[in-house]
């Protein structure tokens, strides 16, 4: 439980220093949000009748929003600040834990050293996901078309909490190597190498963590689709400061645990340097 809840002691210690890397990220991904098309899909499979198309199901599970231009671009700036903010963000902590010192010297250099690595990251991810939503909806369009709609709706949801099982293996995969590439400065191929050594004997312990984090999530957006759109997106917001700020620092306590670093924020002696 140590990766459940370890973080968490990191971030409510710091919030004050933290929370602001949050900020950007938080805003435009409440925005990218499509109320609609969750509301559109979760009121299907509710009332049993699964009369969707496949670009209202892809809507509801896609990254950007599409149900207006602004939406579009909403989601490319929300792309934009996760590459930037998160490159920021562990930089500080990877320095916060190595040193013992929370202040943003030396910072600014590590971002623009590894920005790149960050940015590219994100396309890759980002990539993965869409194709990952792709085939997920083109799954559950071939499921909406079955005549016996209570059967149905059990697979569509069966092949969905499915799906995000493996959602969640391919983040676990990739989940150390941004701080293996930023503290060990090795080459993409070779960070992703050694991270996948270090995240191999606690992978299944890293994907029971972020599904305890992220499900209550995802069904705290379904239940927001439900209310005022302004509402929603109020809640939305702080529930991404969050979550975005548990996905970032627990990527570093874990690499500093699994690659048995000493973490210089625990002790008390920062004070004095």
């Amino acid at each position: 439980m140590r990766i459940v809840f370890e973080h968490w002691k990191y971030i409510f210690k710091n919030l004050w220093f933290v929370v602001p890397f949050a900020v950007m990220p938080a805003v435009f991904l409440a925005l990218s949000v499509d109320f609609s098309g969750i509301h559109d899909l979760a009121y299907s499979l509710f009332t049993a009748n699964l009369e969707l198309d496949y670009a209202q199901i892809f809507c509801a599970w896609s990254f950007f929003r599409f149900d207006s231009p602004l939406g579009v671009v909403y989601s490319v700036l929300a792309l934009i600040c996760l590459a930037v903010f998160t490159c920021l963000l562990l930089a500080f902590v990877e320095k916060h834990m190595r040193i013992g010192k929370r202040t943003m010297s030396g910072v600014f250099s590590q971002f623009g050293t590894h920005i790149w690595a960050f940015a590219g990251f994100t396309l890759f991810f980002t990539a993965l996901y869409e194709l990952w939503a792709l085939v997920l909806s083109a799954v559950l369009f071939a499921i909406s078309a079955i005549g016996a709609k209570g059967f149905a709706c059990f697979l569509f949801v069966f092949v969905s909490i499915i799906f995000m099982g493996v959602l969640l293996f391919l983040i676990s995969i990739c989940y150390l190597w941004l701080p293996c590439m930023q503290i060990t400065g090795f080459r993409p191929y070779s960070a992703f190498l050694y991270s996948y050594r270090l995240i191999i004997g606690v992978r299944w312990k890293l994907i029971l963590s972020l599904l305890i984090t992220y499900a209550p999530c995802f069904f705290l957006l379904i239940g927001l689709s439900f209310v005022p759109v302004w509402l929603a997106s109020i809640i939305t917001f702080f529930l991404f400061v969050f979550a975005y700020l548990s996905f970032c620092v627990r990527m570093e306590s874990l690499y500093f645990e699994r690659d048995k670093l000493d973490r210089e924020d625990l002790l008390r002696s920062y004070k004095e340097l």
